[in-house]
């Protein structure tokens, strides 16, 4: 058994201990969980640039001591010149997964830092905003040791990425991804952060920092202009909430995959499945993640082009009806396309009850590649997503926002517990939040319930089937058992991938003390007061 540290006033979990460390430093200066979070994100997109950075997207839950959810978006729409016949044009079908031409969208994470922290000094925070985001220039001018994660890595399509403009620069030694440890500076970006730090985090959208992003977009011929940077803002919205026996479950709206997440665990539910690791309740999730991504592809886009109400979905007999067409003894086909995506998952919990879930992204990893020379950002390329078939359901359009898969968690009991967690993983989030979630309310501790190996329903890049992947250390005759029912089974050869995520989580208790665990796939934990 794994034990999870256990904290009397106030923790964070971040899948690097930089970053765990800079949510501590804040809490002990007195800053909320916000303030730490904004902190914790700004190191990470320095150490951690892989799988997040000032050039992605980020989204928030947060909850109120008082109770009260507050949900922020803060995900860039596609730029002016991002139109569907810029690229058919030319003779794309689909958007590009990597250069200029994948950096389609507007980057809104640091604008969900500025919201964030509007609504921390709302709550009464007082911590300078260099202050918080010293730890981060400080990592970035200074150096920090090249993570396990980045450095044991071979991101997909290497040779295109290579190739993007200060890439090789910025991640590589002679050509390939330095060895962990090996020591890091990104000395432009971390002068980017100080501005910002200086002059506030809206100068990235309309100041200096701005300018200095718009030319070199310009100089790569981006379908982005600055007039997109200076028009965005993050987005204060109603979270997504569903609730299953004594405790109601948040998560993200469209263009997020956060209804997928919450559909699975109602379908689930209503399998009535009781122990865990058998049969059942593997066979179970997978059967209840088809019937729920099946729904979140019909529905899941931006906001602005909803057809349907995402909520409804989460109607009692929605869930009946979808749980009864599983059959707890035959596999059912499953021709679902894959959905990539890398990101960090993130948690703080302060000395009063605030309670953050966040999730920060590129996209894939690395993104588009792409490192603007002035300002050391690395561009997301979330708009791969979108689609170059106009009767689609997310096609590409100038304002469209693309469908996400990031999708941050938290949960209230009735018993006075409050549980923010989240994982990585592109189609893997809404499994891999089911699976510790299903481990923890059916006894195992929670930090095991992380470590424990998990299972994905997935197509890996560039293969034509569909198969249920799994790590390798599940009972043999359990993998037997779901072959006969009809899953195609495949094992990882080792028993810790990072193909099976990184998950975390929180869990705040009615005495106000806290457990944290993060996940040993990543190079993080938990820390705190």
């Amino acid at each position: 058994m794994t034990s999870s540290p256990r904290f009397v006033q106030a923790a964070v979990a971040a899948p690097h201990n930089l970053a765990a460390g800079t949510g501590r430093d804040i809490l002990i200066q007195g800053g909320s969980a916000l303030e730490a979070m904004v902190g914790m994100a700004a190191t990470m997109a320095v150490v951690y640039p892989h799988m997040n950075g000032i050039g992605g997207d980020g989204f928030w839950l947060v909850r109120e001591p008082g109770g009260k959810i507050h949900y922020i978006e803060a995900c860039g729409y596609a730029g002016r010149l991002a139109t569907i016949e810029r690229y058919t044009k030319v003779g794309y079908d689909t958007p590009p997964a990597r250069g200029p031409e994948a950096a389609i969208t507007v980057p809104g994470a640091v604008a969900g830092w500025d919201l964030a922290l509007e609504m921390a000094y709302a709550f009464g925070g007082r911590l300078p905003l260099r202050e918080i985001m010293q730890p981060a220039v400080k990592f970035a001018r200074e150096g920090y040791p090249q993570s396990r994660s980045q450095a044991r890595g071979r991101p997909r399509e290497f040779e295109t990425l290579s190739a993007a403009r200060g890439f090789a620069e910025a991640f590589l030694v002679e050509g390939k991804i330095p060895e962990e440890g090996t020591p890091r500076t990104a000395v432009k970006l971390g002068e980017t952060l100080e501005q910002l730090a200086h002059s506030g985090l809206r100068d990235f959208y309309r100041g200096d920092v701005s300018r200095e992003i718009a030319a070199d977009m310009d100089a790569l011929r981006l379908p982005l202009v600055r007039a997109d940077l200076e028009k965005y803002r993050a987005l204060l919205r109603q979270p997504l909430k569903l609730r299953i026996g004594g405790a109601t479950f948040f998560n993200a709206p469209p263009p997020t995959q956060g209804l997928a997440s919450l559909l699975l665990l109602g379908i689930f539910d209503r399998l009535g499945v009781k122990k865990r690791d058998g049969f059942d309740h593997v066979h179970g999730l997978v059967e209840a993640a088809k019937r729920a991504f099946l729904i979140r592809d019909q529905v899941c886009t931006d906001h602005n082009w909803l057809d349907e109400d995402p909520a409804s979905f989460l109607a009692a007999k929605i869930l009946g009806r979808e749980a009864a067409e599983i059959s707890m003894r035959r596999a059912a086909p499953w021709p679902g396309a894959p959905s990539d995506g890398e990101a960090v998952w993130m948690g703080a919990i302060d000395s009063k009850g605030l309670a953050v879930s966040y999730i920060q992204s590129l996209g894939s990893e690395y993104g588009s590649g792409c490192v603007l020379p002035k300002t050391g950002v690395l561009l997301q390329n979330r708009g791969a997503s979108f689609s170059l078939d106009p009767r689609a359901r997310n096609p590409l359009a100038p304002g469209r926002r693309p469908r996400h898969t990031l999708s941050p968690a938290l949960a209230v009991y009735d018993d006075g517990r409050v549980l923010s967690y989240g994982s990585t993983g592109g189609d893997g989030q809404p499994q891999f939040q089911a699976q510790m979630l299903t481990r923890w309310e059916r006894g195992m501790g929670l930090a095991d319930a992380i470590d424990a190996p998990r299972f994905l329903l997935g197509r890996g890049w560039g293969e034509a089937e569909t198969s249920l992947r799994f790590e390798d250390r599940f009972d043999p005759s359990l993998l037997r058992e779901l072959e006969k029912v009809g899953h195609r089974v495949e094992v990882s050869p080792l028993p810790y991938s990072e193909t099976f995520g990184h998950v975390g989580a929180l869990v705040r208790f009615r005495d106000g003390s806290i457990e944290g665990a993060h996940d040993p796939r990543s190079d993080g934990g938990a820390d705190g007061l």
